[in-house]
């Protein structure tokens, strides 16, 4: 699949359900409202819409939610995508998770094929997150952590970068991924959806947290690529392995191979853009897939150059409407 400006489409990231046992307070409102059931496809619909996309050439698949492995028999969907990578038509299966019931499945994710897993820790410290995600519990995160290393599973921690919050503690995410020996990403925060707040205040460029690190060690760029929006730098001195995901400051569109379907059958070409695909009617209209098929090419066929997102003073009301949460990370 290629779309108007001549980018291959190879990765899909599925959010199967809005619904998450945390609050982070860039991603929701505490009082979130989620979508009714009868809205949200099946396991089996998903399933079948995500093979659809590995038989046109998506060669990585993503769950995300909310929070995926809350959504009731996940794990069934994810031992049923495991046949793409026993055929060889998928390169990976992974998923994108708060961790908080990583204890619980990492062996069986492990038995199904994922091999790596991103974890969200956005502070090392349990009061802050608390005040971060409203209702998590580090110590059930930590150990979430070291139940899936155990298992085999590699990890990335991912870490929103929030001036004020957790700015102070990189030194320390730096220092026990590196213990740990888990690779490191950091975000910037996205203004999508309404959180009860303003983003502003707490927005932090990603150039301000890459020199605080370079106050302490030497960063060397690397080639290193994971298939995501991801730019990595290695630290010299330890060989460990840093990621920037920069949105805001220096977006990553020129070289995106994504798409998100959303846990109703909504296909969005771009993170930060509200056009979107209805793929859900095509699914349930025509068994044979052919309806199906010939959405996603559309969609495809219509995928934006670049999103728009930007984080000013001025302009506190969020880029896109729509929560993270609803469409997949």
């Amino acid at each position: 699949m290629q779309d108007p400006y001549g980018r291959t489409i190879t990765y899909l990231r599925v959010s199967v359900t809005d619904r998450c046992d945390f609050r982070c307070v860039y991603c929701m409102a505490e009082d979130m409202t989620f979508l009714p059931k009868a809205e949200v496809l099946s396991l089996e619909e998903l399933d079948r819409v995500a093979s659809a996309f590995v038989a046109k050439g998506v060669r990585k698949l993503r769950l995300t939610g909310g929070e995926p492995l809350v959504r009731k028999n996940v794990m069934s969907l994810v031992r049923s995508l495991s046949r793409h990578l026993e055929s060889g038509a998928l390169d990976e299966l992974t998923l994108t998770t708060n961790g908080s019931q990583l204890a619980k499945y990492a062996p069986e994710l492990v038995e199904a094929g994922v091999r790596r897993v991103n974890v969200s820790v956005d502070t090392l410290d349990p009061d802050k997150f608390v005040a971060i995600t409203r209702w998590g519990d580090l110590a059930k995160v930590l150990d979430g952590i070291a139940a899936a290393k155990a298992a085999g599973l590699r990890i990335k921690i991912n870490t929103v970068a929030l001036r004020g919050v957790n700015d102070d503690e990189i030194a320390d995410l730096i220092a026990w991924c590196g213990r740990d020996g888990h690779d490191l990403t950091f975000i910037e925060t996205m203004p999508m959806g309404d959180i009860d707040g303003d983003r502003t205040q707490h927005y932090m460029p990603l150039s301000l947290v890459r020199a605080r690190i370079a106050q302490n060690w030497t960063l060397v760029d690397s080639d290193h690529r994971t298939g995501g929006p991801a730019r990595y730098v290695t630290l010299k001195e330890s060989g460990q392995r840093l990621g920037f995901i920069t949105p805001l400051t220096h977006n990553f569109c020129e070289s995106c191979n994504r798409v998100r379907l959303t846990c109703t059958g909504t296909l969005y070409m771009c993170l930060g853009q509200n056009d979107a695909a209805d793929l859900r009617a095509p699914l349930r209209a025509d068994p044979s897939g052919r309806l199906l098929d010939a959405a996603i090419d559309e969609a495809i066929g219509r995928k934006p150059k670049g999103h728009d997102f930007v984080i000013d003073r001025r302009r506190t009301a969020p880029a896109v409407p729509r929560h993270m949460s609803v469409t997949g990370g």
